[in-house]
């Protein structure tokens, strides 16, 4: 009997073993909203109903750049004669440059030298580009050119009253609203210093960022006018909760569908934790050990 005790016993611990060693080790998992699992053909079948698809990004993680190119392939299959994308990595002013480039009537390298594209843009958004220019897609950027941003951060919205009616075309139509009770931009004021205390410096710079979410939005419902399907990419902090982009998409058209999506670290990707349920319809959770690109 003990001996067969001891033989149970070291069946269990070479199953442990064997267990533990063949456990699957996944780039990432998928979730709904609610914390469900879902596939990534599920997701799919989602978004293709949607007008506008919001990716959200950490600008830095792998598994989401190469989901971007995976996720663009399979919209421009599923709308092959409307399909679009954004991008928040260039700015409304070097449109011309990128018209130029995917007509193939510039150099990639001219391209790169003149659309003043972020440092991570050879191994991170490449691919995308790459793809659109193969297949002719259209590429918008979105962002507001860093200029203005800047002059917001410095002196607030009120310090684009005084650009010309050329650089008006690089941003959203102005006035531009803002509601300083959005829980997003009430976290990036808390960040920066609560305005209670008199800090103009904080709410400028959040004011930037409504600048920023504003123009996306605006250039994005440009697209979805001309009866284009957008994929846009962006930082997820500027689309997650449904905020920002997204609540200015819904100001300027409240009937829009949209899709989103955002990328979150978690240690565990059994199940989604709670601080990361509802950040988007749809949220990619990657190791948190996983390689960065920078």
């Amino acid at each position: 009997m003990r001996r067969l005790s001891i033989l149970i016993l070291l069946l269990l611990m070479v199953t442990a073993v064997t267990s533990a060693q063949d456990k699957d080790k996944p780039a990432y998992r998928l979730f709904t909203k609610s914390g469900k699992s879902v596939n990534y053909g599920k997701m799919l079948k989602k978004l293709k109903e949607a007008e506008v698809v919001l990716f959200g990004e950490q600008h830095n993680d792998p598994i989401a750049h190469w989901l971007q190119l995976e996720l663009a392939k399979d919209l421009h299959q599923a709308h092959p004669q409307n399909f679009a994308i954004g991008v928040e990595m260039f700015e409304t002013d070097v449109q011309l440059v990128l018209n130029e480039y995917l007509a193939n009537l510039t150099p990639e390298s001219n391209f790169e030298q003149e659309s003043r594209p972020w440092p991570n843009y050879t191994t991170d958004y490449r691919p995308v580009l790459r793809y659109a220019k193969e297949k002719g897609i259209p590429v918008i950027a979105t962002n507001v050119p860093r200029r203005y941003a800047a002059m917001v951060s410095a002196g607030s919205l009120s310090a684009l009253g005084g650009i010309s009616e050329e650089a008006k075309k690089y941003i959203a139509p102005l006035p531009i609203q803002m509601d300083t009770n959005l829980p997003g931009y009430k976290r990036m004021m808390g960040m920066f210093g609560s305005s209670t205390h008199g800090n103009t410096k904080s709410e400028n710079i959040v004011q930037a960022q409504a600048l920023k979410d504003a123009t996306m939005a605006h250039f994005i419902l440009e697209q979805v006018k001309q009866g284009k399907k957008l994929l846009h990419i962006n930082g997820a902090y500027h689309s997650d909760n449904f905020e920002g982009i997204g609540w200015y998409l819904k100001q300027g058209q409240p009937q829009l569908k949209t899709g989103t999506i955002t990328t979150v670290l978690q240690e565990d990707l059994d199940k989604l934790s709670k601080e990361n349920k509802a950040k988007a319809d749809f949220i990619i959770v990657v190791p948190a050990s996983m390689t960065r690109t920078f």
